[in-house]
């Protein structure tokens, strides 16, 4: 069986802190909704969408018991993006997602973020596998993934997005859980 919270923790890295998403986090949530970024999770989204994205985002904490942390740089509160386990209805399993916004690309903190979120799942949830779902054409997502040491498995048609890569991040013996 799997534990399940439904009052995020929060996690210290290095260099990150990973805490529950929160109103003030809405504008910048938004603005990264809204911009090209979103081209292999989804596309971009109104105002009005991207709120509804937020709130499902702080509710799949009370409906899963898990969910996905802001990342904040603790030296100056700056929000980077958003990494966690994703779960919603239509996924093949629990996945290890992240959104990083455009400041905080290419300098590790997603793979950083990645790790503590694998760590998490295995050492304080039970689970006993994790996956990430990736759009074909999201390279930088696919060397994260390789990087953790997951290996493409299959793909999976969802309803929204298209076709998905799944990679099979490895398990809590081989990551020392």
């Amino acid at each position: 069986m799997v534990n399940t919270l439904i009052s995020p923790p929060t996690i210290r890295t290095e260099r990150l802190v990973l805490r529950a998403p929160a109103s003030e986090d809405l504008p910048a949530w938004t603005a990264f909704l809204a911009s090209k970024r979103t081209a292999h999770v989804g596309g971009t989204k109104n105002e009005a969408e991207a709120f509804v994205d937020f709130a499902a985002l702080i509710g799949h904490w009370t409906l899963r018991g898990y969910g996905r942390w802001m990342l904040v740089n603790p030296d100056n509160d700056e929000l980077l993006g958003s990494v966690g386990l994703f779960y919603p209805v239509g996924w093949p399993e629990p996945e290890i997602a992240w959104t990083m916004f455009e400041a905080a690309e290419g300098k590790g903190y997603a793979f950083e973020a990645a790790i503590a979120t694998r760590d998490f799942a295995y050492g304080n949830l039970g689970f006993n596998t994790v996956v990430s779902c990736i759009a074909p054409g999201n390279d930088r997502s696919i060397a994260l993934a390789e990087r953790m040491g997951a290996a493409f498995e299959r793909y999976f048609q969802h309803a929204d997005i298209g076709q998905m890569a799944v990679y099979r991040h490895l398990g809590p013996t081989e990551c020392g859980h």
